[in-house]
């Protein structure tokens, strides 16, 4: 007769262990972060607007919230992926922060070409620097929205930022702050195995 297994006996057969938990830190994901963001801008200052605007306001609202949309979902993808410490979370989240700002940015360079919605915008370094102003709830007057569409749109910002920047962020600064605490004193790994 087989003995039922004893208290320092595990019950579970391997199949049914607690799945190991992803490698930290990943090396090679860091590297990626400046030239993906440097793309990003490059991208913002190069690709043409012009296709876009007063001659076709249906497509322009339409892929702004599609892109809205599309950021939001994977903002809450990597939010959560960094509650769990999977990594290249921080990449993902700086990534995307930086890209929902250069899509209001686009947006609002796209409005300046409507006549009467903002003034003292022109070009696209104005759009990056009042969607940063806007982020920031600093306003120093120069540039000033006239129209009912810019008012809306900087709304909107001002919501998406409460609701899933500040979000990203406190994710972001959460998975940094673990991260630096599970580091071992001195700032380096120990490495099992025998010293060379």
């Amino acid at each position: 007769m087989a003995q039922p297994p004893g208290p320092s006996q595990d019950r579970r057969s391997p199949d049914h262990q607690s799945p190991v938990p992803p490698p930290d830190r990943p090396r090679w994901t860091w590297p990626l972060l400046g030239p993906l963001v440097a793309g990003l801008f490059v991208a913002y200052f190069l690709l043409p607007a012009r296709t876009l605007g007063p001659e076709r306001p249906e497509l322009s609202w339409a892929l702004l919230i599609l892109a809205l949309t599309a950021i939001a979902a994977l903002l809450l993808k990597h939010m959560r992926d960094a509650l769990f410490d999977r990594p290249g979370t921080v990449v993902a989240l700086m990534s995307l922060m930086c890209l929902s700002v250069l899509v209001f940015s686009s947006a609002y360079f796209v409005m300046s070409h409507h006549p009467g919605e903002f003034q003292g915008l022109r070009t696209r370094l104005d759009a990056l620097y009042f969607t940063l102003l806007t982020v920031a709830t600093v306003s120093y007057g120069d540039i000033q929205p006239r129209g009912q569409s810019a008012r809306m749109v900087i709304l909107l910002q001002i919501l998406y930022t409460l609701v899933f920047l500040t979000a990203a962020a406190t994710s972001l600064s959460g998975k940094l702050r673990r991260a630096a605490a599970s580091r071992p004193p001195g700032g380096r790994e120990h490495k099992h195995g025998p010293s060379p």
